[in-house]
C-alpha cells in the first residue's frame, strides 16, 4: 500500500450461520472497516477473486466449502495478493493445526471476545500493510533498475558505434595507438552494460517478476555452442579448450541428454562459468565435460588459472561479492548463475587449490520438472 494514498480496510467476514456474521459486525463497526458479510462460502471465494480485501474473517465449520479449503484456494491462488486470514473455531488445537497449515494467519476461539477479536484483526492488518509496503517498495526498485538500465544502454549503444566508426578510420587516420585505446574504451562500455543487464535480471528474480520458458533442451548441443563462441576468445590468449562429451557417458545417457529448461538462461549459465574460466586463466587450459551421476547430468569445467582460495569459496556465490583476482567484476554473474541453476532444480559447485585450478560443476537433473 502506498502510505500517500488514503485507505480504508476491507474485512471480508464469512460464516454460515447469520448470527455469527452479525456478532463480528457488531464488534468492528465503530473501528472504521469497511465489512463485508457473507453467509455462503463458494460465493464469498467469488467476492476474494473479484475484488480482494484487505482481510479474511473465516469460520471453519461451513457446508460445501469449509474453512481449511476456503483458506488453501486462496494460498493456491497465484493472482491473489497476501491477504491474512483469521480463522474462527469451537474446535480443539488439531482443528487449529490444520488450519494454519492450511494457510492461515490466526485463529480465535468461540465464543468470541470483542477485546481479543479487534487485537488480532489490527494485528493482522499491521502485517497486511508491511507486507504491501515491502512489495509497493520492490516494484518501485523494479521500475527504477528497469529504467536506469534503458537510459544507459542508448547511450552506451551510441558511444559504442561512434567509437567503432572512429577506430574505422571514418573520421581521421587511426594510429595503432589511438586503435588500441578506441578498442579499450569499447571494452569498458561492454563491460558495463554487461553488468547493468545482469543487475536488472538480478532484480527480476529478487522481485519475483523472472519468467522461465521451459522446454526441451539439448544440452550437448547448447555447450557446443558455447565453446565454439568462446573457443576465438581463448586462443588469443594461447589457451587450448577441450570439451568431452564421453562415449561412455553420452551412451549412458541416451535420449534423457534433453533436458526441461530455458536455454537462454542456461546459455547465460555456461557463457559465464567458461568465459571466467578463460579470463582469469592466464596459460593452459579449459577443460569442460559431461557425465551422468545418478539421475542428473554434471558439467564440469576445469580450468589451469591461479585457483581460488578457501575463504574466497565461502563467498564466491554472493551478490556483489568482489573478487580479489585482477578483472574480477561485481560478482553478480556467479550469483545470478547460481539462481538461474536453483530454478532448475539443480545445484552448482566449485572445487579449487590456491595455485592449482578450479573446476565449477553444474548439475542439472533429467526431465526436471517446473
Amino acid at each position: 500500500m502506498n502510505p500517500q494514498t488514503a485507505h480504508t480496510d476491507k474485512i471480508l467476514a464469512v460464516d454460515d450461520i447469520f448470527d455469527n456474521l452479525m456478532v463480528v459486525d457488531s464488534i468492528l463497526e465503530d473501528e472504521g472497516y469497511e465489512i463485508v458479510l457473507e453467509e455462503d462460502s463458494k460465493t464469498a471465494l467469488s467476492l476474494v477473486e473479484q475484488s480482494p480485501p484487505d482481510l479474511i474473517i473465516l469460520d471453519v465449520m461451513m457446508p460445501d466449502l469449509d474453512g481449511y479449503e476456503f483458506t488453501r484456494r486462496i494460498r493456491q491462488n497465484p493472482n491473489l495478493p497476501f491477504i491474512p486470514i483469521l480463522l474462527i473455531t469451537a474446535h480443539d488445537r488439531s482443528n487449529v493445526v490444520e488450519g494454519l497449515d492450511a494457510g492461515a494467519d490466526d485463529f480465535i476461539r468461540k465464543p468470541v471476545d470483542a477485546d481479543e477479536l479487534q487485537a488480532r484483526v489490527r494485528s493482522l492488518l499491521r502485517l497486511k500493510h508491511s507486507i504491501d509496503e515491502r512489495d509497493h517498495m520492490a516494484n518501485l526498485r523494479q521500475d527504477f533498475v528497469s529504467r536506469f538500465t534503458h537510459d544507459l544502454r542508448i547511450p552506451l549503444a551510441a558511444s559504442n558505434r561512434i567509437l567503432q566508426l572512429l577506430g574505422d578510420g571514418n573520421f581521421c587516420q587511426v594510429t595503432p595507438e589511438l586503435k588500441e585505446v578506441v578498442d579499450s574504451m569499447i571494452g569498458s562500455n561492454n563491460d558495463l552494460l554487461e553488468m547493468v543487464n545482469s543487475l536488472l535480471e538480478v532484480y527480476r528474480h529478487e522481485a519475483g517478476c523472472k519468467t522461465f520458458n521451459f522446454a526441451n533442451c539439448d544440452i550437448t548441443a547448447l555447450i557446443r555452442e558455447v565453446v565454439q563462441q568462446l573457443t576465438a576468445l581463448a586462443e588469443e590468449k594461447g589457451l587450448t579448450v577441450s570439451l568431452d562429451l564421453g562415449e561412455e557417458s553420452r551412451e549412458a545417457m541416451g535420449t534423457k541428454r534433453l533436458l526441461i529448461g530455458d536455454r537462454i538462461e542456461l546459455r547465460r549459465v555456461f557463457t559465464n562459468i567458461i568465459g571466467n574460466a578463460i579470463k582469469f586463466t592466464n596459460k593452459g587450459s579449459v577443460d569442460i565435460s559431461l557425465q551422468r551421476v545418478d539421475n542428473s547430468v554434471a558439467i564440469a569445467i576445469k580450468d589451469t588459472g591461479p585457483g581460488i582460495s578457501v575463504q574466497e569459496q565461502q563467498v564466491l556465490f554472493e551478490r556483489f561479492r568482489s573478487g580479489k583476482k585482477k578483472g574480477s567484476g561485481s560478482g553478480l554473474g556467479l550469483y545470478l548463475s547460481k539462481r538461474i541453476i536453483e530454478e532448475h532444480r539443480g545445484a552448482i559447485e566449485v572445487s579449487s587449490e590456491h595455485g592449482k585450478g578450479s573446476i565449477f560443476t553444474i548439475y542439472l537433473p533429467f526431465k526436471a520438472e517446473k
